[in-house]
């Protein structure tokens, strides 16, 4: 099982006080986070693309790139790319070059996005939403699959047996679909034989488990290797050496993002007891100490049964040395139990997840 942090870069006003940090501070302080992830072996740092002043990342190979000179083995993604608003020749020559500079640790996790500004700012038409994904998904599949493309499509000029460079270290470039909870998305990434990202940000987890048997019975449908059809998690969340101290760090800007982003889309405010809620075992967020999301990964995994798990800590305004301190947590102490866990698991013929680490 693979672990890693994402981050849209997050640069909400400080809940207290109201201030942002200045923007090229802020940056210098995602490039720290990304240094130290890699230095505690975390696999993955993943990397949102955001068109809005409260989000740092619009172009996230940029800031991979430069953290790829920082890091010596972590995975650089995006999480997600938005290629419904993008041109696929560009994204695959962005992560390409980003592979080289890497020296093969570039990861492209395509999807459609979960804001809508790309669209109106690089003149797409929002009635073209779903189209627009699969016609371009389509071509970033034919050009990691050769040099030479010939290709045909609506929204973009066709290409005719041109060849496209560079070509990346790895061969094919990695290439994940991240969905929100869509059934024709989950279904359409198992018949290509794509591994699959889903994000849970709210809800009780356990109710994604039909999405991820649908995504696999439709790559075996359509005759993909079932080794192929890796399963990751996204999930929100903080760590503390205590479960009360990442309960107090977290809630405040947590609730303040959330808030914010649901004043937009219409949903009702919530407050310390939606929080509270959804810390516990069976709720979407991963906001406690190490051996509390220890066990919340193992509680998921019994019915996910997932490859990797990735956590975004930076949800809201979180102080950097917090954000730092739950990095090293996440590294040295929570995923160090999972892993023992699991590898008794796999010995055990009866394996019970809860029994695998000690409760907080």
């Amino acid at each position: 099982m693979e672990f890693g942090v994402y981050t849209f870069g997050d640069n909400m006003p400080d809940p207290a006080t109201g201030v942002r940090l200045d923007p090229a501070h802020r940056m210098r302080n995602l490039l720290d986070e990304i240094e130290l992830a890699d230095q505690v072996g975390l696999d993955v740092f993943g990397l949102g693309e955001h068109h809005r002043p409260d989000y740092m990342i619009s172009a996230p190979d940029v800031v991979l790139a430069a953290a790829a000179a920082r890091t010596k083995t972590i995975r650089l993604s995006s999480a997600v790319t938005v290629l419904s608003s993008d041109d696929p020749v560009r994204v695959f020559q962005r992560f390409a070059t980003l592979d080289l500079i890497s020296n093969g640790r570039a990861e492209i996790m395509a999807g459609r996005g979960s804001f809508i500004e790309s669209f109106p700012l690089f003149g797409y038409d929002l009635s073209d939403y779903d189209e627009l994904f699969s016609e371009k998904l389509e071509l970033l599949l034919a050009l990691r699959a050769g040099e030479h493309v010939t290709w045909s499509g609506r929204h973009r000029a066709s290409i005719n047996n041109l060849g496209v460079y560079p070509r990346p270290v790895q061969d094919p470039l990695p290439l994940w679909i991240a969905v929100g909870g869509t059934p024709q998305s989950v279904a359409r990434a198992g018949a290509l034989g794509l591994p699959l990202a889903i994000a849970i940000i709210g809800g009780m987890p356990e109710r994604f488990a039909s999405l991820v048997r649908l995504y696999r019975e439709a790559g075996q449908r359509a005759g993909q290797d079932a080794a192929k059809l890796a399963v990751g998690i996204n999930s929100h969340g903080f760590i503390a050496e205590t479960s009360q101290e990442a309960a107090d760090i977290a809630y405040a800007p947590f609730t303040e993002a959330m808030n914010r982003i649901g004043r937009e889309r219409g949903w009702p405010p919530s407050g310390r007891g939606e929080f509270e809620a959804s810390r516990r075992l069976r709720g979407a967020l991963f906001v406690g100490s190490p051996n509390e999301v220890a066990e919340k990964i193992l509680y998921q995994h019994e019915f996910f049964e997932h490859d990797r798990f990735l956590i975004q800590f930076t949800v809201g305004s979180i102080p950097h040395d917090k954000m730092l301190k739950s990095i090293e947590l996440f590294g040295t102490k929570v995923v160090p139990q999972v892993k023992e866990a699991l590898a008794r698991k796999a010995d055990s013929p009866e394996p019970k997840a809860a029994d695998a680490v000690n409760l907080a």
